[in-house]
């Protein structure tokens, strides 16, 4: 899978250049209508991770497919898309209108205090898409009005209202019912096994002996997911031929021989920072996966 795209990115591909307005010590926030950004006879946008998160409010005849999952939008929908998750958007008629914000996490504090990815509607395999009535409609459009008659202002402290009617639309449809219209794409298999293999990556590489890996087994990785780990294993098997614990293995075994190689640090803290307890398990891991043991690899 290609790497995320970048907020610059996103504005090169959109708008072929940098807005004045774009400003790094807010997080780089803003909004736009949606029919703004699609151009005439444009392709569809690569299946890919975005390194920020986004609101959409869209209507008309359109198609996103996230992960494993496709949807179907027939009328207004509120949708709210996060960075581990890779996603495109395919309109499926002339009909397509709407607004999008897209802010990094630092510019949003979630309600409560919890981490975006531990919201329903930003976590992976949670609930993105939110089917809203005309009045509904009217009640979130009114909210991204606001949102971009501030960017347009030049009001010292606009970004503290941006971040105020991004969190009241997050409240929003924390309050709504998700969407139940979703379908499981022909290429649900290999869309769930490309995001498996997004979510093992972005681990990497460990850059302190204080930085454990979060995630470790099939189980976790189904968890984060919110998918059975006899589903995970069997799309990992049939798209790439090797099952979800190879794959860890191979990873874990791959960024074990980097420090090892590449740090000064002791064998002990290495297994740790790779999530094992004990230094003899990670020997006997290491010595398994290569044939070597941990100090006999450092030595040659």
């Amino acid at each position: 899978m290609s790497k995320a795209e970048s907020i610059p990115e996103f504005y090169q591909y959109y708008f072929k250049e940098l807005p004045a307005s774009l400003q790094p010590e807010v997080g780089q926030a803003n909004v736009f209508r949606l029919e703004d950004s699609l151009a005439p006879g444009a392709q569809p946008k690569q299946y890919s991770r975005r390194d920020y998160y986004k609101i959409t409010l869209i209507r008309g005849h359109n198609a996103y497919h996230y992960a494993d999952k496709s949807l179907q939008i027939e009328g207004p929908t509120l949708m709210f898309f996060n960075p581990q998750v890779p996603y495109t958007w395919q309109p499926l008629a002339d009909d397509t209108t709407g607004f999008f914000c897209i802010f990094r996490e630092e510019f949003l504090n979630a309600p409560g205090g919890q981490g975006l990815l531990d919201l329903p509607l930003f976590r992976p395999g949670g609930d993105p898409a939110y089917a809203l009535t005309a009045a509904q409609d009217q009640e979130v459009s009114a909210l991204f009005e606001k949102m971009l008659a501030e960017i347009g202002s030049d009001y010292a402290l606009k970004y503290d209202l941006l971040r105020n009617y991004a969190a009241e639309l997050v409240h929003y449809a924390l309050k709504l019912r998700p969407s139940d219209t979703r379908y499981q794409h022909p290429d649900a298999k290999s869309r769930l096994a490309a995001v498996f293999t997004e979510l093992l990556e972005r681990q990497f590489p460990i850059e302190s002996p204080a930085r454990r890996l979060g995630l470790r087994s099939a189980r976790d990785f189904a968890r984060q997911l919110a998918v059975h780990v006899n589903h995970l294993n069997r799309c990992v098997r049939d798209t790439t031929g090797k099952t979800t614990t190879a794959h860890i293995a191979d990873r874990l075994a791959a960024e074990a021989r980097a420090l090892l190689r590449h740090t000064d640090w002791n064998i002990a803290e290495v297994g740790y920072s790779l999530g094992f307890d004990e230094p003899a398990h990670f020997n006997y891991f290491f010595k398994k996966q290569t044939g070597q043991t941990p100090s006999a690899f450092r030595l040659v």
